[in-house]
């Protein structure tokens, strides 16, 4: 696996998390999870800077070097 994929992962269990915690009730712990979320996406997507895949890069391969396997095309 690469660091882009899990990335996508944690993303995903990120958001999970959120929908369980708004439906157990904790809306506002969910609220403030999701804002969090959005705002890092946000500056993630307007600069580039994204401290958990900068993290993640240094733990996995980057998904660069698969860009050339047929298998995950």
């Amino acid at each position: 696996m690469c660091a882009e994929k899990i990335q996508r992962l944690i993303q995903a269990s990120i958001l999970g998390f959120v929908m369980a915690m708004a439906g157990s009730g904790m809306i506002q712990i969910a609220f403030l999870v999701q804002f969090a979320m959005m705002v890092m996406l946000l500056i993630a997507g307007a600069t580039g800077f994204c401290p958990g895949l900068i993290i993640l890069k240094k733990i996995f391969p980057s998904c660069k070097c698969d860009e050339n396997n047929p298998k995950d095309n």
